[in-house]
Formats: structure tokens, sequence, C-alpha cells
């Protein structure tokens, strides 16, 4: 199973629209930052399930600050960090995936791409898919028991 997580698209759906095309995953998650555009991008892609969670740019919203994902016997735990201030430190956010006995550690907000695995939790942000110097998102393969974490950039168009 392949995962595409998103993070702080702040409006920029078009790279988005470029990574599925050159991804293709079976999963969308996106990470806050702006909600409305990963429900946009989910129209053009209506069969590619998404979940998404919001931002500190996402106002009167229902949905939880962040979610509990099970996907191929891994459980993701989603947010889009800065309810545990994520700018200052990932030491809260990783406590919180420890404590909820997560595999993978899921949140953006800094818009500094990253992944690791420390004490076998894997930890990823995957930067803003609006892109600074270069758009960036994150990839997860979810292979039988194997799981792989990476970045990639996307060309601007």
């Amino acid at each position: 199973m392949k995962l595409l997580v998103f993070s702080d698209s702040h409006g920029n759906i078009e790279h988005m629209r470029r990574a599925v095309e050159q991804e293709r995953p079976d999963q969308i998650l996106h990470l806050g930052d702006v909600m409305r555009d990963a429900v946009e991008l989910s129209r053009s892609y209506p069969n590619i399930p998404l979940e998404l969670v919001p931002g500190n740019c996402d106002y009167a919203t229902d949905v939880p600050a962040q979610k509990i994902l099970f996907f191929e016997g891994r459980r993701i735990l989603m947010t889009h960090g800065h309810i545990y201030h994520v700018k200052l430190g990932i030491g809260q956010a990783v406590r919180a995936a420890v404590e909820a006995k997560v595999d993978i550690l899921l949140f953006g907000h800094t818009h500094e791409a990253f992944c690791c695995q420390q004490d076998g939790l894997w930890v990823m942000n995957p930067g803003t898919i609006r892109g600074g110097l270069v758009p960036t998102c994150g990839v997860i393969l979810l292979e039988g028991d194997h799981t792989s974490c990476e970045i990639i950039e996307i060309p601007r168009g």
C-alpha cells in the first residue's frame, strides 16, 4: 500500500495534483493548512481515499486535531503539529505517539521536510507541498511487515 502525505498546501492544489499523478497512491493524507485544498484535490481523484486533519490556518471545523489511522496492520498518528508546538521541537509529539502506541507519527506545520526512524517509530514531516524553494511531500510504503518512508520533491510546472 502506498500513502501520499501532504501538509501545508496553502492554496496550491496543482503541486498536489502533480504528486498524485507521479506517485499513483492508494491513499492520500493531508496534515492541514489548508484542508479545503485537500477536499478540492479529492474531487479530481474520487477513487483515492482521503484523510485529513486541520492545521492552525484551518478555522471553524469539527474535524479532530489528530487522528489515529490503521493501514496494513500499522497505527499512524496524524496531526498538523501545532497542538504539540513542533516549531519548538518534536519531543512532545513523539511522546504522544509513543503513548498512543503508534508505528508512524505524521505532522507538518514547520514546512521543514524530514523522515527518520527512532526507537522503532517512524517520524515524518512532509514539508510543504506549496513549496518554498522546492515543493515536498511524503511517501510511505507498507509492504507485508516492511515499512519505508521517504520525502520526495515535486518539480514546479
